[in-house]
């Protein structure tokens, strides 16, 4: 799984950064760079195996990976921001609005956004009916019916007078991390025309799994190997996963949700295997 996931991160970053030289040179197109520099690029992954279970070429895939890393890239600077987050760490580096402004923090992201839509467009992909099935699902994915929504969610709770329960956060991180994980894992029978619901139910527990260990390395991780700041959600008195489980029963939550998730994927028998590495993989990340 090491190397496949190194192959398509630095394939997912050519293609972006090849698009990004067609922009005007600028402050815009530095900070739109800049955003999608590290990471894992998991959701990538996510896509080119879904794709390779469906017998779909890289070739045709390599753009969807591509947009919904651009996508992503988008969402982190948002969240970012000082009337979201107000984070000043990202991946080990300052966040966009630190490196640069508010101002071009927020317009890298709405263009990094449009940028993913127009790489859905790529003829690459398909035909016009496959290009317009995936395009439909990821905005479904991302928008006011799933990551953005996620998002609103997010703030509200931040100024509610109680907390959310299990069940809240369930629900608000199934739209907020969740959606474009599910959007990821799916697209390969998506481009195939396929049966979406053992990868919809695989990505489902792999992405609440992916929520919670985030919550377990605020708590016991370390900003250096992170590359964020932590303890945030702890300083703020916010319900996570980790207040309302206590750290043993957030752990033993994220194992039971990543054997759902492996056990979802055995319609696809030995061909599957990268994605079961994978969901072992996210709950033993350090970062």
């Amino acid at each position: 799984m090491d190397r496949r996931m190194e192959e398509v991160r630095s394939q997912v970053e050519t293609i972006l950064n090849a698009a990004m030289t067609k922009l005007p040179e600028g402050e815009l197109s530095d900070a739109m760079r800049y955003a999608c520099v590290g990471g894992k690029k998991l959701r990538a992954f996510l896509v080119m195996e879904s794709a390779r279970l469906h017998n779909i070429a890289d070739d045709a895939a390599f753009p969807v990976a591509a947009a919904v890393e651009a996508l992503h890239a988008y969402s982190l600077i948002h969240d970012d921001l000082p009337d979201m987050d107000n984070d000043d760490l990202r991946r080990g580096m300052p966040t966009v609005h630190v490196q640069w402004s508010p101002a071009t923090a927020i317009l890298a992201g709405d263009a990094l956004q449009t940028l993913a839509f127009e790489l859905l467009t790529d003829p690459a992909i398909g035909d016009e009916a496959v290009r317009l099935r995936l395009v439909k699902s990821f905005a479904h994915a991302v928008g006011g019916s799933g990551m953005v929504h996620g998002q609103m969610m997010d703030i509200a709770a931040e100024n509610a007078a109680v907390p959310l329960d299990l069940a809240g956060i369930s629900r608000m991180q199934a739209a907020k991390t969740g959606a474009l994980i599910s959007f990821a894992a799916t697209s390969g029978a998506l481009m195939a025309d396929a049966e979406t619901e053992a990868l919809r139910i695989y990505a489902a527990k792999l992405g609440l799994a992916f929520q919670i260990h985030d919550d377990i390395l605020d708590v016991t991780g370390d900003q250096e190997t992170i590359g964020k700041r932590v303890g945030k959600d702890a300083e703020a008195g916010k319900a996570t996963f980790v207040s309302l489980l206590g750290l043993e029963g957030a752990r033993a939550r994220e194992a039971e949700l990543i054997d759902k998730a492996v056990a979802a994927l055995s319609p696809y028998g030995d061909a599957a295997g990268n994605l079961r590495d994978l969901a072992r993989f996210v709950i033993d990340r350090q970062s």
